[in-house]
């Protein structure tokens, strides 16, 4: 690109622009499960969401669905639990007696959801599952993990990896 010495090197996001690692992406999601139960979605908001991939703001399946896209894309994709939210695993379903549970809450319910500390001090929300005489049962996995879900998505602007783009007035 050709430049004076008095301007600066402009790079235009447009439609050749594909989506990498460190994009900024401006796009609607929508993410539900297979019966059509809608988990969330941006498609009902005034304005796109705007993300930075490999900031963490989305799960890695997701963001390897977006990789390669373009403004003006669409795409749904089938994501597998171990893509999505993980699988279910049993060794995260934990049992703690009355007594021990009386000092996380008061009244527990089925399907309430509760946090603990771990010895990190890193909070780990769960749902309790089950209560008998004894124990009380709590599930520590993800309340979507073993579940396949459909994520769609429309793609408005793709900004390049250390790029800032200036809105002029």
């Amino acid at each position: 690109m050709a430049q004076s010495k008095d301007s600066a090197e402009f790079i235009n996001p447009n439609e050749d622009t594909r989506i990498t690692f460190g994009s900024q992406v401006k796009l609607h999601f929508e993410v539900t499960l297979e019966n059509g139960t809608t988990i969330d979605s941006t498609f009902n908001r005034d304005a796109p969401v705007t993300l930075t991939i490999g900031d963490e703001s989305l799960l890695p399946g997701f963001e390897q669905v977006l990789m390669n896209l373009r403004a003006g894309d669409t795409r749904t994709a089938h994501l597998e639990p171990e893509q999505a939210f993980g699988e279910w695993n049993p060794d995260n379903v934990q049992r703690f007696s009355h007594a021990q549970f009386a000092l996380v809450a008061d009244n527990p319910e089925v399907g309430m959801m509760v946090e603990f500390e771990d010895k990190g001090k890193n909070t780990l929300p769960g749902t309790i599952s089950a209560i008998d005489d004894d124990e009380i049962e709590v599930d520590f996995n993800h309340p979507l993990a073993g579940q396949s879900v459909l994520f769609k998505v429309k793609v408005f602007k793709v900004t390049p990896p250390g790029v800032t783009g200036v809105q002029l007035a």
